[in-house]
């Protein structure tokens, strides 16, 4: 999941990100609306977590932007403000969420993950293929019913070529779903993260390789 955090509290911000890179998000952070509006410009994000009040282009403008696009992008909206109206004013923007600071971390993940399965295409909260189960909440992988250990980008990788169901992705894909915007894109980082995710999951092998296509999901070959 690629998520953009836009905050003008840059401490914040930062942490937000790391805390979603640590359950296998792929975030982008900027510090103000225009930042925002231009990483939207490029990137396909599936969650977007907005400041509402940033100096500028407020959140308010970035959530309206996305809401008139169809960019398929769920936006959880952040705010000082309390009050019910100040909520409803936000969820009327086009806003799919919205939590009021302070906040507990833990609701804040659980609420991006829940926006995520919502985007377009919708997907379950527990990815299973053939004897492989992925539960996005839990960060849980198993095999035969066996716990699979995985680091945050494998599992992160993993998920992409669930979600994708069978169909081939190309290493470029999966580097702009499971890395953030300052992925090199001439790294053999996916070649890694993919051998290594191969060898924890065991034999027989479930991810193949596409030749001068990408990898796939599918049943032993």
């Amino acid at each position: 999941m690629r998520v953009l955090v836009a905050d003008d509290e840059r401490l914040l911000a930062d942490m937000i990100a790391e805390g979603l890179r640590r359950v296998s998000m792929a975030v982008d952070v900027c510090y103000d609306g225009d930042g925002a509006l231009e990483r939207i410009a490029v990137n396909r994000y599936d969650v977007a977590v907005l400041d509402r009040d940033m100096p500028g282009r407020t959140g308010d403008e970035v959530c309206r932007s996305l809401a008139g696009s169809d960019a398929g992008t769920r936006v959880l909206m952040l705010t000082a403000a309390a009050g019910i109206r100040d909520r409803v004013e936000g969820l009327g923007l086009g806003a799919d969420d919205y939590l009021t600071k302070p906040f507990a971390f833990a609701e804040l993940v659980a609420r991006v993950q829940a926006l995520g399965r919502r985007s377009a295409p919708a997907v379950p909260p527990v990815l299973e293929q053939y004897d492989m189960a992925l539960d996005v909440a839990r960060h849980t992988v198993t095999r035969d019913g066996r716990p699979v250990n995985l680091s945050p980008k494998e599992f992160a990788v993993l998920h992409v070529l669930m979600r994708a169901n069978g169909r081939v992705v190309s290493a470029e894909e999966l580097l702009e779903q499971a890395w953030d915007e300052f992925a090199d894109p001439f790294t053999n980082a996916v070649r890694v993260t993919v051998m290594t995710l191969r060898k924890k999951l065991g034999q027989p092998a479930i991810i193949h390789t596409v030749p001068r296509a990408g990898y796939r999901i599918g049943g032993p070959e």
